[in-house]
């Protein structure tokens, strides 16, 4: 993309809120994104470079047309203090391939580790390592049979030690001795990697990397070993007891691996179903569902895996259709809500929608060519160890055009509910004709993507937004126009893509029936959620009838919320209400009370900006 004539810089502005910065006063500001404490000196130096590289992308990046469809608050697109730097969002990282040849952070090389607490302990670095070379998060598409080998190689060494010693061994018994020694290992490197992603520090020191973990399918005794001590290990949890925010996990289901009783893999589906009804992790996706299994073709590498927070990248006109080595480039998303408003028929929504997403179109093709026009070198990591697919040849003056065309460019989308309600009076929880419309709308999305997918041979998608400080700010620049609309601008924030409302009292399976039609139209991501009631650790069966409801009703990927709170002062880990039912502790501030806040936990809601403060006040719980 040329540089565009520059506009007069909005300079008070940006002044304003790099005062606001400094102050730490408004908290939707420097809370942005809840992974990042905004009030730490690393925080606020990260937050003025951000808003100051905003101020420069809109300045003298973007076209004009698209700054004011942001000013009239038509769209958002994600990142944008990271368009400058030309990176993009997240990656599947080959762990396997990279562990076998070893690596080079850029201050010297790792070799090929030689055991399991080693191979975990590197897994740890390259995350880490990895992290700063771009905006987004990053995840193992393959945890599982990436590490296998090496849980391998901790069981040779024990055996080989074993042998060492003057014992008469007999085959069947150290077999068993050398493989508790290695269990023993495995427990111990999952437990280790555990506190690394939740103690690493990237991007100078502002935030611990954004780590996500795909896992389930592997029946390899190795693979099943590490599964089942990475799940033990994450509802142990941290040292004092608290529930790991990082790394997202996510168990991968499929029939014949772990679905039914006489599954292979069902007991570690059972064990996982324990965990996230302790820690909220592991989430499920569906490797069954229409979505997903038209890219399996029965290897492991071509099993979806998701990005923690729902980032979906598969399909591929330039290459295989996996995930592995590609990622999104950048997403752009559409406020529903403000173009049902300005709509006096549905028709005419649909006219003024259209001309927004081609615009969105636009805008990503031209960040693309931005991003494209980089060269290799400025991403060392990402593209000098082959993280990214086709990057292992670059020179380090190559630019990335042939490696980021693997890539997906993605149309998100907020607020389908409360434009519904806009367009007919009611939303999709409420009415089936409603229902219907939605589908529609998110259908016509679809097809649009699709289209310019064919148009510019790249891998354009629809995404189901993960929104965070954005579902606020619609929301405010919609009320200001318009005022307070019951149903519409009433709340403090627009609800997530296609959810029903949080607020909205339904049964579980009713939802569930609903926003699985959604998922297999957002190809470039989807997440949904059922919120519980009391303490589920009691009654993993509910789960159990939960997730496989989810299958049933063709989700790609979802996850069961429900209250995770932590006493500080005694450590216990339950339902807290009033007072803590063990030590009898009514200070509400050593409270630690863990909730999901889009993919992700944070267990800090003083880290949550105001928007998403009221809607998680306001979520319901969906009885069966």
């Amino acid at each position: 993309m040329q540089t565009l004539t520059p506009r007069k810089a909005n300079t008070d502005s940006l002044i304003d809120q790099l005062d606001e910065i400094v102050a730490s006063e408004n908290q939707d500001l420097i809370q942005e994104n809840a992974n990042v404490d905004g009030q730490s000196p690393m925080g606020q130096m990260s937050k003025f470079g951000s808003e100051a590289a905003k101020h420069y992308a809109k300045t003298k990046l973007l076209s004009g047309d698209v700054v004011e469809a942001m000013n009239d608050n038509f769209i958002h697109p994600h990142d944008l203090d990271f368009l400058p730097t030309g990176t993009t969002t997240c990656a599947q990282i080959p762990l396997g391939a990279i562990l076998k040849g070893g690596f080079n952070t850029g201050h010297g090389f790792m070799r090929e580790p030689g055991d399991i607490t080693s191979a975990m302990a590197l897994s740890s670095i390259i995350f880490q390592s990895n992290q700063n070379m771009q905006h987004g998060g990053q995840s193992y598409p393959m945890f599982d049979y990436d590490l296998a080998p090496y849980v391998r190689k901790s069981y040779e060494k024990h055996r080989k030690k074993l042998l060492g010693y003057p014992v008469e061994w007999d085959e069947d018994t150290l077999e068993k001795t050398a493989w508790k020694e290695a269990e023993r290992d495995v427990f111990q490197a999952c437990e280790a990697f555990i506190h690394n992603c939740n103690s690493m520090h990237s991007r100078g020191g502002g935030q611990v990397p954004f780590v996500s973990i795909n896992y389930g399918t592997d029946t390899s005794v190795e693979g099943r070993l590490l599964i089942k001590n990475l799940l033990l290990a994450t509802k142990d949890g941290l040292g004092n007891g608290e529930t790991p925010i990082f790394p997202i996990q996510i168990f991968k289901m499929k029939r014949g691996v772990n679905f039914e009783r006489e599954d292979k893999n069902y007991d570690l589906y059972q064990l996982a179903l324990e965990t996230t009804a302790k820690r909220l992790f592991p989430n499920f996706s569906f490797i069954d569902s229409s979505v997903n299994v038209q890219h399996y073709d029965g290897t492991p590498e071509s099993e979806v895996s998701y990005m923690g927070c729902r980032t979906r990248v598969m399909a591929n006109r330039h290459g295989d259709d996996n995930s592995i080595q590609r990622g999104n480039l950048s997403f752009t998303s559409v406020n529903l809500v403000k173009t049902a408003l300005v709509s006096s028929s549905v028709s005419e929504f649909f006219d003024s929608l259209g001309g927004t997403v081609d615009l969105v179109i636009k805008q990503l093709l031209e960040r693309f060519e931005f991003q494209a026009k980089k060269q290799a070198q400025h991403f060392s990591f990402l593209y000098g160890q082959g993280v990214w697919k086709d990057s292992e040849d670059l020179k380090p003056t190559d630019s990335l055009r042939e490696v980021l065309k693997q890539g997906t460019l993605s149309v998100g989308f907020i607020g389908l509910a409360e434009c519904l309600v806009a367009l007919t009076g009611k939303h999709h929880g409420e009415s089936e004709a409603s229902l219907e419309l939605g589908y529609e709308i998110v259908q016509f999305m679809r097809e649009r993507v699709d289209w310019a997918s064919k148009q510019y041979d790249l891998n354009f998608s629809l995404i189901a937004t993960p929104a965070e400080g954005l579902s606020g700010r619609f929301t405010r620049g919609d009320r200001d126009e318009f005022g307070l609309i019951p149903g519409v601008t009433e709340h403090d924030y627009y609800t997530n893509s296609f959810h029903v409302p949080v607020y909205y009292s339904i049964r579980a399976i009713d939802k569930i029936r609903i926003e699985g039609r959604f998922h297999e139209l957002c190809n470039g991501g989807h997440i949904s959620y059922i919120e519980c009631d009391g303490d589920v650790t009691k009654n993993t069966k509910a789960l159990d009838v939960l997730v496989k409801a989810m299958a049933e009703n063709d989700f790609g990927y979802g996850s069961i919320n429900h209250p995770v709170d932590r006493c500080e002062p005694c450590g216990y880990t339950g339902i807290i209400n009033e007072e803590c039912p063990k030590c009898g502790n009514r200070d509400q501030d050593q409270v630690e009370r863990i909730r999901r806040i889009t993919g992700y936990l944070v267990g800090d809601m003083k880290k949550w900006n105001t928007a998403k403060r009221a809607e998680e006040q306001e979520r319901v719980k969906h009885g069966q």
